[in-house]
């Protein structure tokens, strides 16, 4: 079920990897829904740091997926495949995309798409699935967080991060957010960290055996990796969970396995890209009911950094390797 569409559109694409420097525009065909599957014309795409790795040549899409960088879009519905049920054409959405999401259309599995809410700008939407899917999955489910403990979240003022401080604090979590500067500390107080640490010129261990009087914290969520897992695992309580979820200090950790097993400490970590499309439809499902309803009462939104033209994607991607960023970054497609 198709409108009037065009046979071609504008992408944002690379021939080989490097620096921000090697986006192009491309002119590709319009891609064609297929059997449980949506046309979106993009509105907004989110940009996000594997995005970045896979640009730099070191994270390639999944076998199947659009080599166009894009992992999350909002727009509008415009096109349905086979057996699609659930969805008009007109419907506001975000989604969750393998890839594809630096252009002006993408397709989208029907089960991995989010109705836009009243109040939610379109901008707002597709800065929310990576996160929001990510951070759920590995904090509430991989994590088992539950409400009274504390989560310690590194790079809290990252997409990552500024989600993992709000989705916590609202599930009735105590918050600990790393950060690079006093600066960014404020900023992930604002967001809600109860407390925030400058490991530029603090030692988180130290500054969380404080803050829990000793005790540590029952979660951590990880982007590190490398020297910090040791880390990690001295900020842990007994039977604390070390969820990983990228590996931006390296993917070797040298460990003491003799207090994971003392401490019953339970070391896991995913990634999502990859996952299935089944795994992710029930991922979105699980998230409609527990999480949805707070961007519908408008109580979760994401912390926008700055919006570019799809056409400045470099300068977007130049910004998010600087650091400068708080929240998220956003392209401007349509």
């Amino acid at each position: 079920m198709t409108g009037d569409l065009p046979k071609e559109m504008t992408a944002m694409g690379f021939k080989t990897p490097g620096g921000p420097e090697v986006f192009r525009p491309e002119t590709l065909p319009v891609p064609k829904p297929g059997p449980g599957q949506v046309l979106i014309r993009v509105a907004y795409a989110g940009v996000n740091r594997p995005d970045v790795i896979q640009r730099q040549g070191f994270y390639p899409p999944p076998p199947g997926a659009s080599p166009i960088p894009g992992l999350e879009l909002a727009g509008e519905l415009v096109a349905l495949g086979e057996g699609v049920e659930g969805w008009r054409l007109g419907d506001k959405v975000c989604a969750l995309v393998p890839g594809g999401g630096y252009a002006e259309y993408c397709v989208a599995h029907e089960g991995h798409c989010l109705p836009v809410p009243y109040g939610l700008s379109l901008a707002e939407a597709a800065a929310l699935p990576e996160t929001l899917f990510t951070v759920w999955h590995n904090v509430f489910e991989r994590g088992w967080a539950m409400t009274g403990e504390t989560l310690l979240v590194h790079g809290g003022t990252s997409g990552i991060g500024s989600m993992a401080i709000m989705l916590g604090k609202l599930f009735g979590l105590t918050v600990i957010a790393t950060c690079g500067s006093e600066d960014k500390c404020a900023a992930a107080r604002a967001i809600g960290a109860d407390l925030a640490i400058d490991y530029k010129t603090q030692d988180f261990v130290e500054e969380v055996k404080s803050f829990t009087g000793g005790r540590g914290v029952e979660v951590v969520l990880d982007m590190v990796a490398g020297s910090y897992v040791a880390r990690n695992l001295q900020c842990l309580a007994e039977d604390g969970r070390h969820v990983t979820i990228a590996v931006l200090g390296g993917a070797k950790a040298e460990i003491n396995m003799a207090q994971v097993m003392m401490r019953r400490v339970t070391l896991t970590g995913s990634t999502l890209r990859p996952r299935s499309d089944m795994f992710k439809a029930l991922l979105a499902r699980e998230i409609a009911e527990n999480a949805w309803p707070l961007v519908e009462e408008g109580r979760l939104r994401p912390v926008m950094d700055r919006i570019f033209p799809l056409g400045e994607v470099a300068a977007a991607h130049a910004r998010m390797e600087a650091g400068e960023h708080i929240g998220k970054i956003v392209l401007e497609v349509g």
